[in-house]
């Protein structure tokens, strides 16, 4: 590559890239989707998604899978198929993407909205969760060094999930899409027996959209918090749900769109600069 900088000079040398390969993933010999991935951990990969997609629920759901070549070509160990556990259901066929799946959007070919919409077994309402503030804090900075192909290429989205009771770092993985990545902690998760995730906080280090909120209900995830904004949706799904949403993490402060009562030490509402209340919150709305 060359490095270029106006009016300066023209520097050429090698550089890192994040990886970008394409994942068919498919159940029972039957293609489900593909996505755009970051290779590596992608039985993890497979086992997240089929949570968020409300096929699979426990570990015992999934069975075994294994990376096999496609139509008598080479084993480039991008198609992977996933044997689900005994009386599980295969997927329903309206489930089977229309189109690839982008390493930008986890939802892209999607028949409706409705489907989007995913029952959750776990009911994180009642979650008992309660974590101080002073920790959440920490989960950027612990997120940031454990970026170690982030460092390197400066490419890649990371998730990772943290222990609300004793801030411990449980497991971190990266991803070109942040989907995947949060597909990736959550698969770890299932195969570690480990759903739904009671009084644990998923970290990501990109905005809450509406499909990450989705990923963290369909495990059992209390609270979502993320360096950036959240989407109107993803705190409207977090109000009807009961997750706790943080947004705009960065340094000494946070954003919490909704059940504030998991935080502790969080100041009283208080008069802003113009002398009036606090008052819910406001969303932006496209005409």
């Amino acid at each position: 590559m060359t490095r270029l900088t106006v009016g300066g000079s023209r520097v050429r040398r090698a550089d890192f890239l994040a990886v970008e390969e394409p994942l068919e993933i498919r159940v029972g010999g039957t293609p489900l989707a593909v996505t755009m991935r970051t290779p590596g951990h992608d039985v993890e990969l497979a086992a997240g998604f089929l949570v968020s997609e409300g096929v699979i629920h426990q570990q015992h759901d999934f069975s075994a899978a294994i990376h096999c070549a496609s139509d008598g070509e080479p084993n480039t160990y991008n198609v992977l198929d996933v044997a689900l556990g005994p009386g599980v259901a295969p997927p329903d066929p309206s489930l089977q993407r229309n189109f690839t799946t982008t390493s930008s959007c986890g939802l892209c070919g999607k028949a409706t909205i409705d489907a989007v919409h995913t029952r959750s077994r776990f009911d994180v309402a009642e979650d008992p969760l309660r974590i101080d503030a002073a920790m959440i804090i920490t989960f950027p900075d612990q997120l940031r060094a454990q970026q170690a192909v982030f460092e390197r290429t400066g490419g890649l989205h990371a998730a990772a999930l943290f222990d609300g009771r004793t801030g411990e770092m449980l497991v971190l993985r990266e991803d070109v899409g942040r989907h995947n990545a949060v597909d990736k902690v959550i698969g770890w998760a299932l195969l570690q027996g480990l759903l739904p995730l009671r009084s644990v906080v998923l970290m990501v280090s990109a905005r809450a959209s509406f499909e990450l909120t989705q990923k963290a209900l369909m495990a059992g995830v209390p609270m979502l918090t993320a360096v950036s904004a959240p989407s109107s949706l993803a705190v409207e799904l977090a109000e009807s749900s009961g997750i706790t949403l943080v947004g705009f993490l960065r340094g000494e402060s946070m954003v919490v769109y909704n059940r504030d009562d998991r935080i502790t030490d969080v100041a009283q509402e208080s008069p802003d600069p113009a002398g009036s209340a606090v008052g819910p919150l406001e969303k932006a709305v496209h005409p």
